[in-house]
């Protein structure tokens, strides 16, 4: 039993929890403001009020039940920040469909394991962005494809998948031949489809809508599975603790296929009548900065390192934006003169700090508008509403002592259905008592503030992706010329972190630097190939034989001449 001296704290019991689905709630917000801008897409010229998009919405939920799909079926989204992107979101979460959110830096190896891990039926996705070619990497998965036609795919290495959509302009660009267009798909679609009610008679909030990865300390990553009910209520709140209005227009830089675009973001944004911002497909800050000024945003959201772009853009004193009010600053710790250069030189005066985890909806923790600045930076704030966190002690599980350093545990609302398929893994991470264990180190202040002091041994933020080293490890093990490599986190003062692998070459082999970054290449996420690689004749262990990571980063930092100072 906790008490008060005890590091456990319970939000407000106000407002109520949303009960409805995310489907419910959106249509009642468009007879609330049907004529009020909902989204603007400065990329693709695109403009929406309420009610135009609840029609595209309803159009795009129509033609996926159109194909077959039945509630509970997952189709996936493959893209950077897009229309398409929120058109999916709110369609699949109409009729019932498990939107899963791919990580557009995945590769063959990461989408193949992704797609058939939850049995996706259904994919769309942005044919090429730069450098990657999507439509290319399905095609090395599923080369069959190449001689079907139009309809039903069939594939041995992806035997879930029966419908990929490749996003376009109605009209312009290069067929793909087996894949369809997304604005055929659209256009296939009645927004008065009489089975759009029929369908959401048969939805509950506490039905799966969302499947999110995130990396896990072995293997590939796990899916956690979050519910109408999750999300929803996650993005309202947040949206609470920014006091937003129907009068703000929220910038989000962020990537959707993060719950920081599409919570934080999309539907914090939504759940309050506010006007969704996309200023570009993927992070420049020179297009924030115009977006700001040119659709006079109130808020901005971005880690620390967007922020700092955006503040040491050569171009940033020609803009106006005196329209800044809020935004939220998270995915890693922000330093205090970062924080003081985004309130003076941003005009974002009211910018809150939110913490969390994919398993929790995500945010757990946020300060407010009006936190002090000293606990804004210093504190991730106070409990969210209707949720409970208490810090715990790791071997025993009791219950710490205020100012007590030990592992943050989160309860309520927010805490994820589980691991898609996966008992074992969720009764590890949640507790009998429903408390879902976040592996972070936190402390706990008299008024209740939490201040995140680590976080898991393993896990390394890079660019404010989370990465675990186990993965890498198990992915180099496939090298054919390594007998063994342990993965680490450098400090690093642009990313965060950065990754480095110490490599052990089988007996009589030779290898080198480029070799494992060319076979790192096309098939592992760009932010997953370790910067720095070593090859070594041993690991340092204990006497016991377990491997010391803390020395393999020790040796790094003192090689690299590293401050650690510098990235604190």
């Amino acid at each position: 039993m906790a008490t008060g001296s005890d590091s456990y704290a319970r939000g407000a019991d106000q407002p109520p929890l949303i009960e409805q689905t995310i489907g419910a709630f959106f249509d009642a917000m468009v007879e609330r403001v049907p004529e009020r801008e909902a989204l603007v897409v400065v990329h693709q010229q695109r403009r929406y009020t309420y009610r135009q998009l609840q029609t595209e919405v309803n159009r795009l939920a129509s033609a996926l039940l159109g194909l077959g799909l039945k509630p509970g079926d997952r189709v996936g989204i493959w893209s950077h920040n897009n229309t398409e992107w929120v058109l999916m979101q709110l369609a699949t979460a109409k009729v019932g469909l498990v939107l899963v959110n791919i990580n557009p830096a995945y590769r063959t190896a990461e989408v193949e394991y992704a797609l058939n891990k939850v049995g996706c039926a259904a994919l769309v996705t942005m044919p090429t962005f730069k450098t990657s070619d999507y439509i290319g990497m399905l095609r090395e998965l599923a080369p069959e494809w190449a001689g079907q036609a139009s309809g039903e795919l069939s594939s041995e290495k992806l035997p879930y998948l029966k419908h990929v959509f490749w996003i376009d302009v109605a009209g312009e660009g290069a067929e793909h031949s087996s894949f369809a267009r997304f604005s055929d798909l659209l256009k296939s679609g009645d927004p008065q489809d009489p089975r759009l009610a029929s369908t959401a008679r048969l939805l509950h909030n506490t039905d799966p809508i969302n499947l999110q990865f995130t990396s896990g300390t072995t293997g590939f990553p796990k899916g956690a599975t979050l519910t109408h009910r999750n999300i929803l209520n996650n993005g309202f709140f947040i949206g609470e603790a920014m006091k937003l209005t129907q009068e703000d227009r929220l910038c989000i830089p962020v990537p959707l296929y993060h719950c920081f675009g599409m919570v934080l973001g999309n539907l914090a944004v939504l759940t309050h009548g506010a006007c969704i911002v996309y200023p570009n497909d993927a992070f420049e800050p020179l297009s924030v900065l115009q977006t700001v000024q040119a659709e006079k945003c109130t808020g901005l959201h971005g880690v620390p390192t967007m922020f700092i772009a955006e503040l040491d853009h050569p171009r940033f004193a020609e803009f106006d934006l005196s329209t800044l009010r809020t935004g939220i600053m998270a995915g890693s710790p922000c330093p205090i003169e970062v924080m003081k250069r985004v309130q003076r030189d941003m005009n974002m005066g009211e910018v809150t700090i939110a913490y969390g985890m994919t398993e929790t909806s995500p945010v757990s923790c946020q300060s407010s508008t009006d936190t002090p600045l000293d606990k804004r930076v210093s504190t991730v704030g106070l409990v969210q509403p209707h949720l409970e966190v208490k810090i715990i002690d790791p071997e025993t599980g009791a219950t710490l002592p205020r100012g007590a350093t030990g592992e943050l545990c989160t309860k309520g609302y927010s805490v994820m259905q589980g691991y898609w398929e996966d008992p074992t893994r969720t009764r590890e991470a949640i507790d009998a008592e429903g408390y879902m264990h976040t592996g972070d180190l936190a402390t706990m202040d008299d008024e209740g503030y939490v201040n995140i002091v680590g976080r898991s041994k393993d896990m390394v933020i890079r660019g404010g992706e989370n990465v675990y080293p186990r993965e890498i490890e198990e992915f180099l093990y496939r090298h054919p010329q390594v007998q063994d490599v342990q993965v680490v986190g450098i400090p690093d003062t642009k990313f965060g972190e950065e990754l480095c692998a110490w490599i052990v070459v089988k007996p009589g082999q030779t290898l080198h630097e480029d070799g494992v970054r060319d076979f790192c290449k096309g098939k592992i996420a760009h932010y997953k190939v370790p910067r720095y690689i070593r090859f070594v004749e041993e690991f340092p262990m204990t006497v016991t034989g377990k491997i010391q990571k803390f020395k393999i980063r020790d040796a790094m930092v003192e090689e690299l001449g590293i401050s650690e100072q510098k990235t604190a």
